[in-house]
């Protein structure tokens, strides 16, 4: 798994977004082709972002381009700048110029992959919750005994 961020990239993250889906889940190399004739302005921050995740891939974790594919790209907010423009009867309306961060995350589609299965991590879980369970339900039942016993002696005193 690899990644790259490109932080505070002066443009709305909704239109951002709009060129992230376009290559979400695809290949790699495939993706940098795509944005390549994509007539946003977004476009090529987002295919030197992957061209970069797939360097790092290449140099620090030597892994083959061919075999990554976009396993997440993620469009958040950055900072909004505030400005003014002058309107009418001597009025000032705000202006918020938006920023945006991208991070992309690239897996290998050759390497295998993890168990993160919800049925895993509860089997796992079992023996540990029974056992505190069984340590608990003494003093449970011995609480409700005792309290009613306590409500059976307050009836008895009326």
């Amino acid at each position: 798994m690899v990644t790259a961020t490109l932080k505070n990239y002066r443009q709305s993250p909704r239109k951002v977004r709009l060129v992230a889906d376009q290559v979400r889940g695809k290949k790699a190399l495939a993706a940098i082709t795509e944005l390549t004739f994509t007539p946003k302005r977004a476009s090529l921050p987002v295919q030197k972002l992957i061209e970069s995740a797939v360097a790092n891939a290449e140099h620090n974790s030597g892994l083959k381009a061919e075999n990554l594919i976009i396993k997440e790209i993620r469009v958040n907010d950055g900072f909004s700048m505030k400005r003014f423009i002058p309107k009418a009867r001597g009025m000032a309306h705000p202006i918020k110029k938006r920023t945006c961060h991208v991070e992309i995350v690239l897996v290998d589609i050759t390497a295998p992959v993890e168990s993160t299965s919800d049925d895993a991590k509860k089997e796992s879980k079992k023996p540990v919750a029974k056992a505190v369970e069984e340590k608990k339900a003494p003093a449970k039942k011995k609480a409700t005994t005792t309290a009613k016993k306590e409500v059976a002696d307050n009836k008895d005193k009326k």
